[in-house]
């Protein structure tokens, strides 16, 4: 997992299941996750088994350019890849497997967006299996959610094991942000005559300012 969406959502999910191969549907809180909401989906299989959104954020939405709820996961892909993209999702639905795909995103107008989608299994019962999911873009393009995603690309595909997935996690470097607490400069005879200098993260703050006369 490369993009934060993806990391939020399953370290949200691996916290909610406590070892578990899922956590229970009814555990899942919108609350919790609000600032993925408009990102997220949930999924469950219609009568004929097929995987279909029974939520859809509303920018996952706005990025397909359509309602998705009531919709076929699968129809959202190529032709040629829509059997291989049924094949995960029961997985995800039967095996409780954790499936992330890498994908390009072509809009109707020929732009592309690099997307990651996450899909964890949520425990419904036998009779209502479900999957939660995030799909996140790489990058916020003026375009997206105005000109509609009308074709992927398939990059990679990775089933993943969750307990390898949480090691890998917390064996990330982490990334230190610089501080925006101000700190003294050295003077120099080019400033001197004014009171102090600062330096706040890019930028120097000379203080002293206008003197009226």
């Amino acid at each position: 997992m490369n993009l934060n969406g993806s990391i939020a959502l399953f370290q949200y999910w691996n916290r909610l299941r406590r070892g578990r191969p899922a956590p229970r549907r009814t555990e899942v809180e919108p609350a919790d996750i609000k600032t993925l909401l408009a990102d997220t989906f949930i999924l469950e299989k219609d009568t004929r088994g097929e995987a279909v959104f029974r939520l859809a954020g509303t920018r996952l939405c706005a990025t397909y350019g359509r309602e998705l709820k009531g919709f076929s996961f699968p129809s959202l892909w190529p032709e040629k890849d829509q059997r291989l993209v049924s094949r995960l999702m029961q997985g995800v639905f039967d095996q409780h497997s954790a499936v992330l795909v890498s994908h390009q995103g072509i809009s109707r107008d020929g732009h592309s967006c690099r997307f990651e989608l996450l899909a964890l299994p949520l425990n419904g019962g036998a009779e209502h299996p479900r999957c939660l999911g995030v799909v996140s873009a790489a990058e916020k393009p003026f375009w997206l959610g105005a000109d509609p995603i009308t074709d992927t690309i398939i990059e990679s595909i990775r089933v993943i094991d969750p307990d390898k997935e949480v090691a890998a996690l917390n064996n990330r470097t982490a990334i230190i942000a610089p501080s925006l607490a101000p700190t003294e400069l050295e003077h120099t005879s080019s400033n001197r005559a004014f009171c102090s200098a600062r330096r706040v993260r890019h930028l120097v703050v000379l203080e002293g300012g206008r003197e009226d006369g």
